[in-house]
Parts: C-alpha cells; sequence; structure tokens
C-alpha cells in the first residue's frame, strides 16, 4: 500500500464553485437619495483611555490624588467613565502601577504615597 501525497498548503482547494461577477454600482437617483437614511451624528471628539485621562486629571490638579477621586474627577469632566465594572478604581491602581513599574522613569506617573499618585514633572505631553 502505497501514502497519499500531501497537498501543499499554500493552494486552495478547488470547490467547483464559481464567484459571481460583482454588480457595478446602481447611479443614484433623486428618489434613492431621498429614502437614504440620515447620517448618523459625528462621535464624541475623543474617547480618552483610563490611563490618558488620569494623566489629564493629574497634570491639571498639580497634586497626588487617590484612584477614587481620579474615577470621580474623569468621570465629572467627561474623559472616562467604567462601562460597567464594579471595581475602576482598583482597576486604575493596577493599570497605574503597571506603568509605573513597567516605564519607570519614562512613565507619566509616580506614586507619592501609599494609593496615591501624581503627574510626573517631567513626563513628555501626551
Amino acid at each position: 500500500m502505497t501514502a497519499k501525497k500531501k497537498r501543499p498548503t499554500s493552494d486552495p482547494v478547488p470547490t467547483g464553485k464559481k464567484k459571481k461577477a460583482a454588480k457595478p454600482p446602481a447611479a443614484p437617483t433623486p428618489e434613492r437619495e431621498a429614502s437614504r437614511a440620515p447620517a448618523p451624528p459625528p462621535a464624541a471628539p475623543y474617547k480618552y483611555s483610563a490611563l490618558d485621562a488620569a494623566a489629564l486629571v493629574l497634570r491639571a490638579n498639580d497634586r497626588p490624588m487617590s484612584c477614587p477621586e481620579l474615577i470621580e474627577q474623569m468621570a465629572a469632566k467627561g474623559y472616562w467613565s467604567s462601562p460597567k465594572g464594579k471595581t475602576p478604581a482598583s482597576t486604575l491602581y493596577a493599570a497605574l502601577m503597571r506603568e509605573v513599574q513597567v516605564k519607570g522613569d519614562a512613565s507619566r506617573f509616580v506614586k507619592t504615597g501609599p494609593g496615591r499618585f501624581a503627574h510626573r514633572p517631567d513626563a513628555k505631553r501626551s
């Protein structure tokens, strides 16, 4: 008994089905233009991440803040709000600590005390 040869994986297996030719787009008519739904309203100017929003709040306040204070200020200014999380302050704390530990001196944040963060004065503007 002989072994079957394997097909190379770069060649697709023919299925026997042919693709239909694409139809050219129809010319716009006044009826079609009138029946077209109105364009959706423009989205918010920019949706910040939690870390970007925290950096903006800390830069504006020039004082160390705790994560619950940051969450409150970020929501009040409309930068960021928790989608449906139960512990947004804990999530923000973990993200801030991760950036401080991973980036070191290049981080936008500095830990000033237990649970308190400030904007690093020599950090580049983001």
